[in-house]
């Protein structure tokens, strides 16, 4: 069995994942906030599953989660992120600590926690999860838009990093009808629509289908990539 880490893994795509993998040859690791909701992914998971409950504020919280998946790890599916606009800017400071702490430094240190257990003998998985607001730009996301930014380039250069050793690669998901952005969809629903080529809004399963690839062997000539998965919306 091939153990993946999952953080994120009770949100809508985190849950969409868990479903699609069901058919895998995966041991999930689900790591998400304490909550019920985690114990309830857990739960539906149709595989074997462990649920870790953690913030992941720290390189040592970082690393005592990946010490608690086992002593080989295949794969991480980093899905775990914090969405909130800054309209005043720095005039609120602590949403861009917020929005670089929950969704770039949660990132790096994880991976720093994962990479010295990857599979000496096949190349493990690294996929991140960054999005359509720095694909085009979010004007009332800065903050969030700089953080997913940041982690493509993370991806790029963990590619060169690690070679044959890890395939790296990133999501970028358009507006997916989820609780996230559901603010978004709310106010500027009409609007948003008229800029996806496709007319429709995505699934969380739409995303989960494209992570469920680069984690098999289909996928093993593809790495450094940024994949976007918006209906279109990056060309519109």
């Amino acid at each position: 069995m091939r153990t993946v880490i999952v953080t994120g893994a009770a949100g809508a795509i985190g849950r969409a994942l868990i479903d699609v993998l069901a058919d895998g040859p995966y041991r999930l690791a689900l790591v998400d906030v304490p909550g019920a909701a985690l114990e309830e992914a857990r739960v539906a998971a149709r595989v074997e599953a462990v649920a870790l409950e953690s913030m992941l504020d720290s390189p040592s919280e970082c690393a005592r989660v990946a010490a608690a998946c086992g002593d080989v790890v295949y794969g991480l599916v980093h899905l775990a992120g914090v969405y909130q606009p800054d309209p005043e800017l720095a005039h609120d400071p602590g949403v861009w600590d917020r929005a670089i702490r929950h969704n770039l430094t949660n990132a790096y240190d994880m991976v720093t926690a994962v990479a010295d257990r990857l599979d000496p003998g096949v190349p493990g998985r690294m996929i991140f999860i960054s999005s359509a607001a720095f694909t085009r730009g979010s004007t009332g996301h800065v903050a969030y838009s700089a953080a997913k930014g940041g982690l493509v380039g993370m991806v790029r250069a963990l590619s060169r990093r690690y070679g044959q050793r890890a395939l790296v690669n990133a999501l970028a998901p358009g507006v997916i009808d989820s609780p996230m952005p559901r603010h978004l969809i709310a106010a500027r629903g009409e609007q948003l629509l008229a800029e996806i080529p496709l007319g429709r809004f995505g699934q969380p399963r739409e995303v989960a289908a494209v992570i469920r690839f680069l984690l098999s062997d289909d996928a093993s000539y593809i790495t450094g990539q940024l994949i976007h998965v918006d209906g279109g919306m990056v060309n519109s």
